[in-house]
């Protein structure tokens, strides 16, 4: 009994050990990550080989919707909205799909980006854009399904495709001059409203410098004077409170006060009620 126990056991190791084998994907998975401009770009993939097979026009068929790839769909994420073929993409990730021909691929992005393999027909409120984009023969073999981005600039790339014998690139722009020149419009007009009250608010959560404060929550309430909010009024009467100055403290918590209570906001109505109390003692 106890020889046929130690016969099981040794069985039972030996199989969970063989189940940890792990072997290679025969098309191995790659994530590719690439900044344009100011824009992060992250394509995953599976790669299958060619090993010695005749791929476009036969293992991958001319005419028909091809998952671009292997294993589960092509995803491409962008973090800001890109231009590819006239046809603004937002940001997001989106599906790879493609329909190759032997002078031309038509390149199609595809919102449900999630599963494996090409639908049996695509549903066209799920196509975000198609691109048509030319083939050309590159005069070696590339054995591995490769994608990448290339031809970079500040304000745009190529996304490519190299199999076999194949290239196909897709040219696209994104916004980095529009996003810059916002960027040096705003410094160069300084700060806004928002930025002061930020600011503000910062010395007057961490004790800092509490006469600086002041300055720039005036500010901010100056420059918001055509609508100005309850909680930006309710913040000036606390730096004002806090910077001794308890009758601008109250003339601020008076007029967040009405506001509150126009908006209906209880607890600033509270607030600001016991404050006025409190200071005007």
């Amino acid at each position: 009994m106890k020889k046929l126990l130690l016969i099981a056991l040794v069985f039972t190791y030996s199989f969970h050990v063989n189940a940890q084998i792990e072997t290679p994907q025969p098309s191995p998975t790659s994530k590719v990550e690439q900044k344009v401009g100011l824009t992060d770009f992250t394509f995953e993939y599976s790669r299958p080989g060619v090993k010695g097979r005749t791929i476009f026009g036969d293992l991958v068929p001319y005419g028909k919707v091809w998952r671009t790839g292997a294993n589960s769909r092509t995803k491409i994420t962008f973090n800001n909205p890109i231009t590819v073929g006239g046809k603004e993409l937002k940001a997001g990730t989106y599906a790879i799909f493609t329909i190759p021909q032997a002078t031309s691929w038509e390149v199609i992005f595809y919102t449900e980006y999630a599963g494996g393999g090409a639908p049996a027909t695509l549903d066209e409120t799920k196509v975000a854009a198609r691109v048509s984009a030319d083939v050309q023969e590159i005069p070696f073999n590339v054995e591995s399904f490769t994608m990448d981005i290339n031809n970079l600039s500040n304000n745009g790339g190529t996304l490519e495709f190299l199999w076999e014998k194949t290239y196909v690139g897709v040219p696209f722009t994104v916004p980095t001059d529009a996003t810059v020149s916002k960027s040096i419009d705003k410094v160069m007009a300084g700060p806004g409203a928002g930025d002061y009250y930020a600011a503000a608010a910062y010395y007057l959560e961490e004790g800092k410098d509490i006469n600086k404060a002041k300055v720039w929550i005036d500010k901010a309430i100056e420059m918001n004077k055509q609508d100005p909010k309850f909680w930006q009024l309710r913040r000036q009467a606390l730096i004002y409170a806090k910077a001794g100055d308890k009758k601008g403290a109250i003339k601020a918590a008076k007029a967040s006060l009405k506001l509150a209570e126009e908006a209906g906001n209880a607890d600033y109505v509270k607030m600001n009620t016991e404050s006025i109390a409190e200071w005007s003692k």
